[in-house]
């Protein structure tokens, strides 16, 4: 039996070998285990040209988890945050900023728009407390693909700090620190680079980070003392994701071994392509203009046929080894279909086979939706 194709943003399918790296122990304190972490830390930070101006700091948990360290260590307890909306990502880095007691600021652009540059602008030039700005690449909740130079030139133009979520963007979308700048870029191995959920990671400009002892609202989520540690052992400070590491390092490999980024982007941009063409065909429309749909993930609208139900739709892939994702909107019913993982235009044809079975089982027709 294999695994289920994973249609989904992360965790996604990953690779044998990716998971024949995990069949061996670590010990966390051990050289071994020490020089694996510092290898996977400057081979992340050679994705974004930054092995001279920033430092790679691994933390254990979920992408949320690094994005609320970044946001609690990076940003001065006075500071202020302009969150820069447009899904419920956004929308979860204003609520997590929130949480902590600091304060923050929205600019919400709704669920089909890119971030607007020129109303950043406003924003800044409205509000002279604001210290640091914070965006999602690519906002996963919906695929909308954000113009990140353009905004990064702004928020320096007003001499403010960018903190990036990258999260379902790095490793196949393109960024660099010697074009953009930014304190804090935060993602996790379990997407892009095809690794497996339970580490995320900051990319964090050293200068900006060596200003920020005792800021951090949180014991395990202090990312200078996670840093500071590091660099001064080697190790983690407390219980690392031993598996986990190694599991992106075989990952890291495999991306290097394929052509890195351009050949990862290209793969994922024939899967989105690919599966937008077919969902046509069956008559189904998916959510966004292309101009702004990046190539991670797609929304699509949900069928208007009385008979629709995701959940019921849902088993009905799963049945047929296809597990797709839910939508995540508010103005619209959608459900959606990840391009990334270890998939190719033959996992996207069985996916898309799956879903024509699927809704001819629940007699909705095709080609009339």
């Amino acid at each position: 039996m294999r695994d289920p194709l994973l249609l989904t943003p992360g965790p996604l399918s990953t690779s044998l070998a990716t998971k024949t790296a995990m069949l061996h122990d670590w010990g966390s304190w051990d050289n071994d285990f020490n020089m694996l972490t510092a290898n996977v830390r400057q081979r992340l930070l050679a994705l974004i040209d930054g092995q001279n101006t920033h430092t790679c700091i691994p933390l254990q948990g979920s992408g949320t988890f690094a994005v609320e360290a970044a946001v609690g260590t990076l940003m001065p307890r006075d500071g202020k945050l302009l969150c820069l909306v447009n899904g419920a990502y956004g929308k979860r880095i204003a609520q997590l900023t929130q949480i902590m007691g600091r304060r923050v600021t929205v600019c919400d652009f709704g669920e089909t728009m890119p971030v607007n540059p020129a109303e950043v602008k406003k924003c800044l030039e409205n509000d002279p407390d604001i210290s640091h700005v914070a965006v999602v690449y690519c906002e996963t909740s919906t695929g909308i693909l954000n113009p990140l130079e353009q905004i990064a030139a702004t928020v320096a133009s007003a001499g403010k700090k960018l903190i990036i979520d990258a999260m379902s963007a790095f490793g196949a979308l393109p960024v660099s620190s010697r074009n953009i700048a930014f304190d804090a870029l935060i993602a996790s191995g379990n997407k892009c680079l095809e690794g497996v959920p339970g580490m995320g990671f900051v990319l964090a400009r050293i200068d900006a980070l060596k200003q920020c002892a005792g800021q951090a609202h949180s014991l395990s989520l202090d990312l200078y003392d996670q840093w500071v540690y590091m660099e001064r052992t080697g190790q983690w400070r407390y219980t690392p994701p031993t598996h986990v590491v190694a599991a992106l390092s075989a990952a890291l490999d495999q991306y290097d071994q394929q052509g890195g980024q351009t050949a990862r982007l290209a793969r994922y941009s024939d899967n989105c392509r690919y599966v937008i063409q077919e969902l046509n065909k069956l008559g189904l429309r998916s959510f966004l203009a292309p101009e702004i749909q990046a190539p991670i993930i797609v929304t699509v609208h949900a069928p208007e046929h009385p008979n629709w139900q995701f959940s019921h739709f849902y088993q009905l892939t799963k049945a047929q080894g296809v597990l797709l994702y839910p939508g995540k909107l508010t103005s619209a019913e959608t459900f959606r279909i990840g391009c990334i993982g270890v998939l190719g235009r033959a996992e996207m044809a069985m996916a898309v086979d799956a879903m024509a079975r699927a809704l001819h089982q629940m007699g909705i027709p095709v080609n009339a939706i």
